[in-house]
């Protein structure tokens, strides 16, 4: 049976994220975790995507983004394929590291609420999995574009919720 295609259109958001192979780490260290970074900057560049929020976990990452173009599949498959080689080598392996295909679920950027009900589940991923504590701040979670936010959110007075974050650590 055929895979259902993906809904591609111009300024689609979407809710992506994918997990390691048999659940396995993803990103070993904080190596790993600015090499997927640089890698997603690149594939910005290349696409001309907008991460509006995101989390690096130890097997899995999590994307809010917006493509002006229809071109999801192509962006996700340069990502992937040019992350996962560059983690091999690093680490002098071979094969899949990824867990067949990423999910992506096409988000409703203005139904009410929506969008930072979205972003507070992604960038509160740590917390739930108890790699923040629950005495520990969050802003402090540098895998995140929370720390953008909250920053954000203080120089505006705002709450920041619509801000385009950047890969840039």
């Amino acid at each position: 049976m055929a895979r259902k295609r993906r809904v591609e259109f111009p300024g689609a958001v979407y809710h992506v994220l994918d997990r390691g192979d048999r659940r396995e780490a993803v990103f070993r260290d904080d190596a790993d975790h600015r090499l997927f970074l640089a890698t997603s900057s690149q594939a910005c560049e290349r696409t001309g995507w907008r991460v509006h929020a995101w989390v690096l976990m130890g097997n899995h990452y999590h994307l809010l983004l917006e493509t002006p173009e229809p071109n999801l599949v192509k962006g996700m498959h340069w990502l992937q394929t040019t992350y996962t080689s560059r983690f091999n080598r690093r680490h002098r392996l071979c094969g899949h590291l990824f867990q067949g295909r990423y999910k992506s679920v096409l988000v409703e950027p203005e139904a009410p609420g929506y969008f930072a009900t979205l972003s507070d589940y992604i960038h509160l991923n740590p917390v739930r999995v108890r790699m923040v504590g629950l005495d520990d701040r969050l802003v402090d979670y540098r895998w995140s574009s929370y720390p953008a936010y909250f920053r954000s959110a203080r120089l505006s007075g705002d709450n920041g919720l619509r801000v385009s974050c950047y890969w840039a650590m």
